[in-house]
């Protein structure tokens, strides 16, 4: 019987492959060299998934020959490589591995934010260079029906989720039927945007007259109370995956909470195929 976690890896394996542009590459070149950038995306997944530093996730992986097996690794990189390889992909491949790893959508989709902390190495960083902020602001687009997480944004500023909400819609509104958010979100021009691009608001008024009353009685109410879906989300990985990002700078934090979220869908790929 297969082990989870080689079962992860497989699902892994096939998904880091179908975001790089070479997906044929050996993982270990024989003979030495570099090694292809779909296992290296592999070899990350598997590090945030057994939630390790560098070094001890290299130690724990090369334990595992059944894991190594299917990713097709007859070594492993130093952990200082593994590091410099989390810096040289490129954002917008850790974006389409999210993306890819999100497979099953139905169009309705929440909206919602929470805090990560930035853990003692952020906060050394943070000090040395003056910057006093505590926390990632982290947003995500959660599928209500599926629960996959199909987008992240992430802000170490004060940004509004007015601001926000717009950016996110904008980059996913092809494949968005309806979107639920809260109060935080309630602005007529992010409305007037969803439905221009076909798209569903389900945001609730601030109460101001009697009318946001009304209009937030039309809404539906079973597709809108889905919006805690997000938060149950959230949830779910702050308790699995930890609730702090590591990394030392704000661009490689929110890559860390790209691949926390595509850990997460994996991991639904894995128990609920």
């Amino acid at each position: 019987m297969t082990s989870e976690i080689r079962l992860f890896t497989r699902v892994t394996v096939a998904k880091a492959k179908s975001v790089v542009a070479n997906p044929d590459e050996p993982a270990d070149p024989e003979g030495g060299g570099g090694f292809a950038e779909w296992a290296m995306l592999t070899v990350h997944t598997l590090r945030i998934e057994l939630a390790k530093s560098y070094r001890v996730a290299v130690d724990l992986l090369s334990e595992m020959p059944g894991v190594l097996e299917e990713i097709g690794l007859t070594r492993l990189p130093h952990y200082t490589v593994l590091r410099t390889w989390f810096e040289r992909i490129p954002t917008a491949t850790w974006r389409a591995f999210l993306g890819a790893s999100a497979e099953k959508r139905t169009g309705h989709a929440a909206i919602d934010s929470t805090g990560f902390d930035r853990d003692q190495p952020s906060r050394h960083y943070a000090n040395r260079t003056n910057y006093r902020v505590r926390a990632l602001k982290v947003t995500a687009l959660v599928d209500v029906e599926t629960l996959y997480i199909t987008d992240i944004h992430s802000t170490t500023s004060k940004k509004h989720d007015v601001k926000i909400g717009p950016q996110v819609a904008r980059r996913n509104a092809g494949d968005l039927r309806s979107l639920a958010a809260d109060r935080g979100y309630d602005a007529k021009a992010f409305r007037d945007e969803l439905r221009e691009n076909g798209i569903r608001p389900l945001i609730k008024h601030r109460i101001m007259n009697p009318l946001d009353h009304a209009h937030n009685a039309r809404m539906n109410g079973d597709r809108y109370h889905q919006r805690s879906m997000s938060e149950t989300v959230f949830s779910s990985i702050k308790r699995t995956l930890g609730s702090a990002v590591r990394a030392r700078s704000w661009w490689l934090e929110f890559r860390e909470m790209l691949l926390k979220a595509t850990v997460y869908n994996l991991r639904r790929s894995v128990r609920y195929p």
